[in-house]
């Protein structure tokens, strides 16, 4: 008999040790979704920004000429590229 309230003794001890470890795991994970959840919301922002910011450029490009496309052009593609990068950023946090 008292084999087995050992047993259960122990057994209770490794729970609750478990437990107590499953929570400090759980806190420091809702933190950093918590931070996580920030950074991208920044992020997306300042992809929108950029966003808008290309779409006037590509407005403007249409609107223009071959020889005059060139500088729009080049600012266009790289904003775009600075969008497709923030984009998988994003995408790898989720």
């Amino acid at each position: 008999m008292n084999d087995i309230k050992e047993n259960f003794e122990e057994f209770t001890e490794d729970l609750e040790e478990m437990v107590e470890e499953l929570k400090e795991r759980r806190d420091e994970l809702r933190v950093k979704l918590h931070l996580a959840k920030m950074d991208a919301s920044d992020e997306w922002q300042e992809l929108e920004r950029k966003w808008s910011k290309l779409q006037a450029k590509a407005k403007k490009l249409s609107g223009t000429t071959a020889e005059s496309s060139g500088e729009v052009g080049a600012a266009a593609r790289l904003l775009g590229e600075e969008i497709k990068a923030g984009f998988k950023r994003i995408a790898k946090q989720l």
